[in-house]
């Protein structure tokens, strides 16, 4: 099988030849130009075979063009932070208004998708990173957000509006640009933010119309859910057909999600960024761990849920400090 019948098949619940598999990091000394983002993220993928490529633009990408102030490093192991808000009065909200998918850091963005098919070899399935609109608006007002939800929800429901606009646009635009999927990311679905009240009203029916746009139009599409105490079952219940967590961190864990979710997972991989300050901080067994102890990691996953309906993934970014002995290890052990 090549790699996109591999992946076909899994989510299509059939047999393939192997467990797919695929890590991902922040390129953060190449993120700030695309063309160089996507001849780095090819060259990663083809050195380890890895099965499809998820893109990694730097994770605050959704946010400058609205006034947010970035401290950007291109430095291997300092990511890009977020330095200033973008939203620090109510008056901020009204501020954020559509934004076309050629703007800015969206368009700057987009070029990825447009590079990834020049470069990448036949089969190879690639899908763009976005996020939940209220994970970006969240990433614009630090720490106001949940107040102003519950204070001034209709300031904060014109920003989301004009949030999903701007994400659905840049959706369609990857979706001409001939992307296999997306990443749709949440760092909202989580208890340790949200109430289900509040979720219901601000998160959902805006991540419901950005998947809506594209759901019918690619094949390969993963929920990321981030952070701990998560709310899995509403997420698990979204329009898509893979489901990735930090499964190796927080519950449920694979074994007891396959319990009650029959779509894929993609994980298996304990990779913990926390964002403490403004910088990220990692729990990575790819960067702490030895080859046999990651082989048994990944085995370990796998025995979970029988080997039926996973990819083998991390649970969110890995540490850009993981030996290149490790990074292999992961694709060595999902052979048969």
């Amino acid at each position: 099988m090549n790699r996109e019948e591999r992946l076909r098949a899994v989510i299509d619940g059939k047999e393939s030849d192997r467990i797919p598999v695929s890590t991902w990091m922040h390129f953060s000394e190449y993120d700030q130009d695309p063309r160089s983002l996507a001849e780095t993220m090819v060259a990663f993928n083809e050195k380890y075979d890895f099965d499809f490529i998820k893109m990694m633009p730097f994770g605050a990408y959704t946010i400058p063009d609205w006034g947010a102030r970035l401290k950007v490093y291109c430095d291997k192991y300092k990511e890009v932070e977020i330095d200033a808000p973008a939203v620090t009065k109510l008056e901020d909200y009204l501020k954020i208004e559509p934004l076309e998918p050629i703007y800015g850091t969206w368009g700057k963005t987009l070029q990825l998708s447009y590079w990834l098919p020049k470069l990448i070899k036949p089969n190879t399935p690639y899908i763009q990173t976005i996020f939940s609109p209220l994970t970006t608006l969240k990433k614009m007002t630090s720490g106001r957000l949940v107040q102003d939800m519950k204070e001034n929800p209709e300031y904060v429901h014109q920003a989301l509006a004009a949030i999903t606009e701007t994400t659905v646009n840049f959706v369609e635009a990857n979706v001409e640009a001939g992307v296999s999927g997306f990443f749709f990311a949440t760092q909202c679905a989580t208890y340790d933010f949200l109430t289900d009240e509040l979720f219901d009203e601000f998160c959902k029916p805006y991540d419901f119309q950005v998947i809506n746009s594209y759901k019918d139009k690619t094949w390969f599409n993963v929920a990321h859910i981030h952070g701990a105490n998560i709310m899995f079952d509403a997420v698990s219940k979204y329009p898509v057909n893979v489901i990735n967590w930090h499964d190796r961190y927080t519950a449920p864990s694979l074994a007891e999600a396959r319990a009650k979710c029959s779509k894929v997972f993609l994980g298996g991989l304990r990779e913990i960024p926390t964002i403490v300050g403004s910088k990220l901080e990692y729990d990575s067994i790819l960067a702490k761990g030895n080859p046999e102890m990651i082989k048994n990691h990944v085995r370990e996953a796998i025995d979970m849920v029988g080997g039926k309906g996973l990819m083998i993934g991390p649970g969110c970014v890995v540490d850009p400090r993981a030996p290149e002995e490790n990074l292999m290890a992961v694709r060595t052990a999902v052979e048969k």
